[in-house]
């Protein structure tokens, strides 16, 4: 015998009758039935027995002498003071999302500038101060606002950090060939860095984002023996780690540093000497020093002082160059005024020198420019070329330096070329890629579009049916990165954090600055502030 269904008494009748708000004196609000003059709800939307009628004629009959218009405007009168409690009650929850959002904000501009956590404090006194003196309606809920004190700015470090970790690993494997360049994760190594120490902490890395090791294309290192080795080093241990599970990794020296180091080799005699020489003259002497700006200043010169020049910062050597180039009648006048005359200024030959080598390290200095940053895909070709003379050994020796450092590619030569379909070869491409490459190569409409949009829009726009192997093969080279450039500005921006002023700067501070002041992502502080059980805020 089948059981005897339950009466459930919330489904029967419980639609809300508008008749009820001037007859009984009650609203609907949020799916409850609410009275308007003690603001009780009731269980159910029933009008009889314990419900809407029970509640009015045992508590409110006192009521019952408004009748007509005069009870039809009592009514609304009743639902007028009930949606304005409840809109205090949401003015008073906008408020405190406005300044907890507005604390997250000030808490996220803080780690990316790298500034102390005590300047919350510094920054909430301001926005008080500014609104005291001007418009205070402008933002009331500054004024009650504590959240910008961020007196615990790690909380809010970690909520940005775990949405930017969501955010990165869906977008790093996207269909329109957007390239996305990240930090993965930060390691503090407090004991031994040796090639296995590294190596074990990249490989618990990658297993904890629950990455594909053969889903590894490329792997960049800054030479470090630690990291470049042949057999046992960082970059050799991974690309074997790939190779094992059924991928293929390619290792190469970051592009920046090789580019540097080609730089290095470009000497013409003692023409940086003599340069550093006179500047040295120049800088360190306090009078001379002083008065040399103020000639230039008399004179109406292009710049108003000289540069020094260093070789650890090897990219003011261009710099230095150019100005003592551009500073060279005002240098010599002034030399000659102390008696201390530099003679080659005077001399074609050598000026001829100078010039030469202002133009070449200004341009390696502008290339090197060009390949730091993120997310590059494409670099400028050096072009060095030079009339026969006295000049050709240099490039040449140049030229030379540059093939030597930049053999690595030589390895996957074929493969980069063949991202610019209209400059390969088919015969040239190995396994099924031929027939895709000719097709690109026949349409007329595709070559048009090659030559008028980017490599990655070009491919993004290409059908997945007719080219599936070359956007496959597209994507592997995009993903490769030449550079170990998000290395180094982290490495900046971690000794600009990490100073003797700050010392209870712990690894977890470290980390969640580091992540925030280097990601292009912008956190969704709405769905953060939703993951929060309360906001508060004081008075």
């Amino acid at each position: 015998m089948a059981e005897p269904k339950k009466r459930k008494v919330e489904s029967e009748c419980n639609t809300f009758q508008k008749r009820r708000e001037c007859e009984y004196f009650f609203k609907e609000f949020k799916g409850k039935c609410v009275c308007l003059i003690c603001t009780e709800t009731v269980a159910v939307m029933k009008e009889y027995k314990y419900n809407v009628r029970c509640h009015y004629e045992t508590k409110h009959q006192a009521y019952a002498s408004y009748t007509g218009a005069e009870r039809e405007q009592k009514g609304k009168q009743m639902v007028a003071v009930l949606q304005g409690q409840q809109q205090y009650f949401i003015c008073a929850q906008k408020v405190q999302e406005k300044a907890t959002i507005a604390s997250y904000e000030v808490a996220q501009l803080i780690a990316r500038h790298g500034k102390p956590f005590s300047d919350g404090d510094l920054i909430k006194q301001c926005a008080l101060k500014k609104c005291k003196t001007s418009t205070t309606s402008a933002c009331p809920e500054v004024q009650w606002c504590d959240a910008l004190k961020t007196c615990q700015p790690t909380l809010h470090c970690n909520s940005l950090i775990k949405l930017v970790l969501l955010i990165f690993y869906s977008i790093a494997l996207d269909e329109n060939f957007g390239v996305t360049e990240e930090l993965l994760d930060l390691k503090s190594l407090k004991g031994t860095t040796t090639d296995m120490d590294v190596f074990e902490a990249v490989s618990d890395s990658i297993d904890k984002m629950g990455l594909k090791w053969d889903k590894l294309c490329g792997v960049t290192t800054d030479g470090a023996p630690a990291m470049a080795g042949a057999h046992k080093g960082v970059a050799s241990m991974m690309c074997s780690k790939v190779k094992e599970t059924g991928g293929e990794a390619f290792k190469m020296h970051c592009i920046a540093h090789q580019e540097a180091l080609c730089a290095k080799t470009v000497n013409l005699g003692d023409v940086m000497n003599k340069v550093v020489k006179t500047v040295n003259i120049i800088q360190t002497r306090g009078l001379y020093h002083r008065e040399f700006q103020a000639f230039l200043s008399d004179v109406d010169a292009e710049y108003g002082d000289l540069l020094y020049h260093s070789d650890v910062h090897w990219l003011s050597r261009g710099a230095v160059l150019k100005r003592f180039c551009s500073l060279r009648t005002e240098i010599d006048q002034f030399l000659k005024e102390k008696d201390r005359p530099l003679h080659e200024l005077n001399d074609p030959l050598w000026l001829a020198d100078l010039t030469f080598l202002v133009d070449l390290t200004d341009h390696l200095t502008t290339l090197n420019k060009s390949l730091q940053g993120k997310e590059q895909t494409a670099y400028p070709q050096a072009n060095l070329s030079a009339k026969k003379g006295k000049y050709v050994s240099v490039i040449t020796c140049l030229e030379t330096e540059f093939r030597q450092r930049f053999r690595d590619f030589s390895v996957i030569e074929k493969e980069i070329k063949l991202v610019t379909p209209f400059l390969v070869d088919p015969e040239e491409v190995e396994e099924n890629l031929p027939l895709e490459l000719i097709k690109i190569q026949c349409d007329d409409c595709l070559k048009n579009h090659h030559q008028q949009l980017s490599l990655p829009e070009f491919y993004r726009g290409l059908e997945k049916e007719k080219f599936p192997l070359m956007r496959r093969h597209v994507k592997k080279m995009i993903s490769l990165f030449g550079s170990t450039y998000i290395c180094e500005q982290t490495f900046s921006l971690l000794t600009l954090n990490k100073s003797r002023l700050r010392t209870k700067m712990t690894d977890s501070h470290l980390h969640n600055i580091l992540r925030i002041s280097t990601t292009k992502f912008t956190p969704d502080l709405p769905a953060i502030l939703r993951s929060k059980a309360q906001q508060h805020c004081s008075p």
